[in-house]
């Protein structure tokens, strides 16, 4: 039994309104002088994001690759990558969502050692620390300012694809959820339950001391315990009191500051604790119909919950609580099958697809999807209960 675990997360943290507006210091305090922005069109036309970049002081200096999408593929990845090489960058800023921070990510890699973004899918296949990278994320969902992984997607092969390694975690993350305010209705909710997915899997993933004898890939993540279940707890119950209020008008400054630290606590959870089954599948899921991440977790998230319920009882009675279910008068079971009706009230009322064929996807690409996901050894080894490839393709026909 394993009785040791070890907690990581990005190299300094600054969360509140307005702290954007820092990012001059945290330039200046890691001494670097050649900046390489990553980020989107959309993200660089915002008016508090244009704000923060003229506020640099280094307008000179800053070469700025604004070329990203959502769901971005490995070959936008190693355009930002061709583009940092070809201006001699000493440093790396992201700025958006979960997709522009992860693309950042591998270009601070590659920027580093060479090569191109596939050489390092995996784990641990970084050899040290990566060029100096800040995060400032503009959506409140992925937690990538804190954790150590980047997911692009292979077109080729209709999945997607992760390098993890703790070298990836951002030197410095900004948190402002001010950033976040001219997020649209869809964009808010979407990421705002990918941050419940994280948080929910971390949550009730394999306890650590279960964590010994995997294979080398299940290593990436350190399965659950205390400090990242208090994190993850606490998203929980953010994201139950606030992710409504920001999808439905006018999303009230102070629900928009709940769902950003949300979003942070569950990536500082699941990056440690490791996300499960729900994962698995959304990667060959959003490769294939091309759904967004957020969307695609949280059509498939009671689906997996249900799977897991017998054993997650007590973990998923104290999730209901958290969302808000009143528990006078139910057993412990109960409480925790109301998790599950608690976590489709919410889709539902923030408007997540609920049906994998409205995703386009067709029944006969269940065995292929299913297969792709338990592949991912990873994430099955992290999930409580061990599923068989017959319970993927089982969660799938459910969810279809």
């Amino acid at each position: 039994m394993n009785t040791i675990w070890q907690f990581a997360t990005a190299g300094a943290l600054r969360y509140g309104r307005g702290c954007g507006m820092l990012l001059p210091d945290v330039v200046a305090n890691l001494g670097v002088k050649r900046p390489l922005i990553v980020t989107d069109r959309n993200v660089s036309s915002v008016a508090a994001v244009r704000a923060v970049l003229s506020a640099t002081g280094l307008r000179h200096d800053v070469k700025i690759f604004d070329g990203c999408v959502a769901e971005p593929s490995i070959a936008v990845a190693a355009s930002a990558c061709e583009y940092g090489k070809s201006y001699n960058v000493d440093s790396v800023i992201g700025i958006g969502g979960g997709s522009n921070l992860d693309v950042a990510k591998v270009a601070a890699a590659v920027l580093r050692y060479g090569g191109q973004p596939a050489d390092y899918f995996g784990f641990d296949r970084i050899a040290g620390p990566v060029l100096p990278m800040i995060a400032v994320p503009t959506t409140a969902g992925t937690g990538s300012e804190v954790s150590h992984s980047a997911v692009l997607t292979d077109t080729d092969q209709a999945i997607k694809v992760s390098t993890l390694s703790r070298w990836l975690r951002p030197a410095y993350a900004l948190v402002d959820p001010s950033l976040t305010d001219s997020c649209p209705p869809r964009v808010s909710a979407h990421s705002g339950i990918d941050a419940l997915v994280h948080a929910i899997e971390a949550y009730t993933n394999r306890d650590f001391s279960e964590m010994v004898d995997l294979d080398p890939q299940a290593k990436a993540y350190e399965g659950s315990y205390p400090l990242t279940r208090m994190l993850a707890a606490e998203a929980i119950r953010l994201v139950g009191r606030s992710l409504a209020n920001v999808v439905e008008p006018p999303g009230a400054a102070d629900a928009r500051d709940d769902m950003a630290l949300a979003a942070t606590l569950a990536g500082m959870a699941f990056s440690n604790s490791g996300v499960g089954i729900v994962h698995a599948l959304e990667y060959p899921i959003g490769a294939l119909t091309h759904c967004s991440h957020g969307e695609g977790n949280g059509l498939l998230l009671p689906h997996v919950m249900r799977y897991n319920l017998d054993f997650r009882i007590s973990e998923f009675a104290t999730i209901a609580s958290l969302l808000g279910v009143l528990s006078d008068g139910l057993s412990e079971r109960q409480l925790a099958e109301s998790a599950i009706e608690a976590v489709e009230l919410l889709l539902d009322r923030i408007g997540i697809t609920r049906r994998l064929r409205d995703f386009g996807m067709k029944k006969s690409q269940i065995p292929e999807v299913a297969s792709k996901a338990f592949q991912i050894k990873r994430l099955m080894a992290v999930n409580q209960r061990p599923p068989q490839l017959s319970d993927l393709n089982a969660i799938l026909e459910a969810a279809f």
